[in-house]
């Protein structure tokens, strides 16, 4: 360390003067320990003159240097550090990617379920044992992902069967009901009136319930249940027509006709059930499909023993063999397995995207299956059918839109709470 002492020369001073300079250097001493408390004592081994006063040019020498707060490095692209707002932009990306593969494999395998359900049905039909086998299917599937580790095993009790158990009646009742409307009419036409289950959820809620729902969805209902029974209404007549006003023809899409009505009935108290059942289970949404199919599944079986019977199983089943040959065991494979793969699908969903768009994508999946049936089972359709048609999907579309708005609103208003009190 170097420190520079830098004298000023002056004229010979009196005592007095010599006096003042000591007290001045004495001051400057102390001064200068202060400063540098760490410093050793320096005996000098050279004699200074009272009679020039020093002056220290600088004390910052004598300081102890201090280690600087900021540390700047070089920075390296390869090695930098991701920003927070790129990761973001990714994270809701990837869950944008996530959630257009679920609809996609939603739709597309409730496509397939559907084409292959009408192909057993036009030559097996027995639409009760067909919906036992679609539950039985499903329910040995997941038994078998329980038992091999393949998905988790859900932890319940005896109060989550309880609280299922209203939930799988109403699940059965709807299953079969569909499956009976589609043994006797046109997928297509099961589907049309299947679109008008918002109305049904409005009218239960608002006069078993009390709840109350705000006007633009009263409004909605008009278009649903106008297209369904436009294109009811159009498909009878179609059919009588077609038929030659045969009452056997008309009895049997009367009963496609109210299969599809209880259907609707059926799953809209499930859905309540379900919400009212499930508060607080951490089930998840697979396991939770997975449990509802076997409950339901037990409850099913009895009923098809006693409705069709083994005898006329048997009977049509050598009908259909001689028909179609082997190939109809792998559409009984197929209709049972991506029943159970679709609803599972559909169930998973749930838990990563919010009800407005949940029910989108419900209406989409309906337009695909009315679509698909039409071109591969060239079901003739008349122009005020396909009118009929579209003004109810286009009323359960906007159905979705109105009733899911709070929710939406609700969601965003819980995100901020959560992130106010991360913050906290």
């Amino acid at each position: 360390m170097i420190c520079s002492i830098k004298s000023s020369v002056c004229l010979p001073t009196m005592s007095g003067s010599g006096s003042v300079s000591r007290k001045r250097l004495v001051s400057q001493k102390q001064e200068r320990s202060s400063l540098s408390p760490s410093l050793p004592q320096i005996t000098p081994k050279f004699s200074l003159s009272v009679t020039k006063p020093l002056h220290v040019s600088s004390v910052s020498s004598f300081e102890k240097p201090q280690k600087s707060v900021i540390t700047c490095k070089a920075y390296e692209a390869d090695k930098s550090q991701p920003i927070e707002g790129s990761e973001v932009a990714k994270s809701e990306a990837a869950k944008k990617v996530k959630i257009g593969i679920y609809f996609a494999t939603w739709w597309a395998l409730n496509v397939v379920f559907n084409i292959y359900n009408k192909k057993v049905l036009n030559a097996f039909p027995y639409p009760w044992l067909t919906s036992t086998l679609s539950l039985a299917c499903g329910s040995l599937m997941m038994l078998i992902s329980w038992a091999t580790r393949i998905a988790e095993t859900p932890k319940t009790d005896l109060e989550f069967w309880k609280t299922l158990f209203p939930v799988a009646v109403a699940h059965t009742i709807g299953h079969v009901a569909a499956t009976v409307s589609m043994s006797k009419v046109a997928v297509s036409f099961t589907h049309i009136i299947k679109s008008g289950e918002p109305a049904f959820s409005v009218l239960v809620s608002r006069f078993l319930l009390g709840e109350s729902f705000p006007v633009p969805v009263y409004l909605s209902l008009i278009p649903i249940i106008g297209g369904c029974a436009l294109a009811a209404v159009t498909e009878l007549n179609f059919n009588m027509i077609a038929h030659g006003f045969d009452l056997v023809e008309k009895s049997v899409t009367r009963e496609g006709f109210m299969g599809a009505m209880i259907s609707n009935l059926a799953f809209v108290f499930r859905n309540i059930f379900s919400k009212r059942g499930m508060k607080g289970k951490s089930v998840s949404g697979m396991n939770y499909y997975a449990c509802l199919s076997m409950l339901s599944l037990i409850i099913l079986t009895p009923f098809a023993l006693v409705v069709e019977g083994p005898q006329m199983w048997a009977a049509g089943w050598q009908t259909a063999i001689s028909q179609i040959g082997p190939q109809f065991i792998w559409w009984v494979a197929a209709q049972s397995v991506f029943y159970h793969l679709y609803n599972q699908v559909s169930y998973m969903s749930l838990d990563e995207i919010s009800p407005l768009t949940f029910s989108i994508g419900n209406t989409m999946k309906r337009i695909s299956v009315i679509v698909s049936s039409i071109i591969i089972f060239h079901t003739p359709v008349q122009p005020i059918n396909a009118l009929g048609a579209a003004i109810a999907v286009l009323g359960t579309f906007l159905y979705s839109q109105y009733l899911s708005q709070p929710l939406v609103a609700l969601d965003h208003y819980c995100t901020r709470v959560e992130y106010q009190m991360k913050d906290r």
